[in-house]
């Protein structure tokens, strides 16, 4: 993965929008911080292989950054993403990784299931 380039992400994006992808979103600090800290409140989001179409996506922020995809019904939104990847296969991996380079936020799209 590298940096995330605001107009490439961009790019890639709209080439997802008015077509049906599949969508990876997790969201994670359990796996990091409750071992260190008992009392700390772990949270986390996970959806895998969902089916969605999204009529506009849109990268904002800067580093990290948001990008949300607006539904028919509603957005799905992720923050906190700092790295981005095009496979070969063409599928859009985003990432967000903290200080010590650990996931915290993944959000991918895909013409396929992952």
């Amino acid at each position: 993965m590298q940096p995330i380039d605001v107009c490439e992400v961009q790019a890639a994006l709209n080439r997802f929008a008015n077509q049906d992808v599949y969508i990876h979103l997790e969201t994670t600090n359990g796996a990091y911080a409750s071992h260190h800290n008992e009392g700390f409140f772990s949270v986390g989001a996970y959806i895998r292989n969902g089916l969605i179409r999204f009529s506009r996506g849109k990268i904002t922020g800067n580093r990290p950054y948001r990008v949300g995809l607006k539904l028919d019904f509603g957005w799905v939104y992720a923050e906190g993403l700092t790295d981005w990847e095009l496979t070969g296969k063409g599928q859009l991996l985003l990432a967000g990784h903290d200080q010590e380079g650990r996931l915290a936020v993944a959000l991918q799209l895909s013409r396929e299931p992952f």
